[in-house]
């Protein structure tokens, strides 16, 4: 275990649905896809025209009221910083007269692309940077998997002062679009790994069960033994 402090995470409440603006087919087979990855700005920006949908500009428009600011998850890959989120971020405030935050970053790499669920939850991504009190903030990133990136950048930002209303990506698959855990999603999980496997996750991880993802806790479902999942997360560290 880390000696850092494990990211924050905060209650989900009423959160929405992840709005996503194209299939990852689409963006993963694009031409510009890898370079956009490495840090391309030129070629995030051709991705994200390629695959941006103006029904889902709408939809998050209808959904969000206010004058939200925009803030994307800078990703650190290993090639170098993911130019998509930003990009997307830039092109939905160019065209909802919506500030844009570029103060806050990832500050660590954590290889989520490609990686399996396990990986992803033993590699929490990481967040600094100024946030603004009371603000409304919308989380923008180029993928929803299992939602943790997305998570951890809501808890830091609501942890210092902010308020994180509403999430929108290039790509993700269609049952990701839930980050809010449904209770009967909890229930289920606490029947089968019981206060054992719990305790556990919040001496590693700083929350309880009840932050997870809804994808999240679902993938933690499916692994039968409490073993198995405290040596897979154990291995990926």
């Amino acid at each position: 275990m880390s000696a850092a402090s494990p990211p924050p995470r905060t209650p989900w409440g009423n959160f929405p649905d992840v709005l996503i603006h194209a299939s990852e087919t689409a963006v993963k087979q694009h031409l510009d896809y890898q370079a956009a990855k490495s840090g391309d700005s030129d070629a995030a920006i051709s991705l994200v025209l390629s695959g941006f949908n103006v029904a889902q500009v709408l939809a998050l428009e209808k959904l969000v009221a206010g004058w939200p600011t925009l803030v994307s998850a800078h990703a650190l890959e290993q090639e170098g910083v993911n130019a998509i989120p930003e990009v997307l971020a830039d092109e939905l405030g160019r065209l909802l007269d919506w500030p844009v935050d570029s103060g806050v970053v990832q500050t660590n790499v954590v290889s989520h692309t490609g990686a399996d669920g396990f990986t992803r939850l033993a590699r929490p991504a990481r967040f600094d940077g100024p946030v603004q009190l009371g603000q409304d903030y919308v989380l923008v990133d180029d993928f929803v998997g299992m939602g943790g990136t997305l998570a951890n950048l809501k808890g830091y930002i609501e942890s210092n002062g902010g308020k994180v209303i509403a999430a929108v990506v290039l790509t993700g698959r269609p049952d990701s679009a839930k980050l809010r855990l449904s209770s009967q999603r909890l229930e289920e999980l606490r029947s089968k790994h019981g206060a054992e496997l719990e305790n556990w996750w919040v001496e590693r991880f700083g929350h309880a069960f009840d932050a997870l993802t809804e994808s999240e806790a679902r993938y933690l479902v499916r692994t039968e033994a409490i073993d198995t999942i405290r040596s897979r997360i154990a291995a990926a560290e």
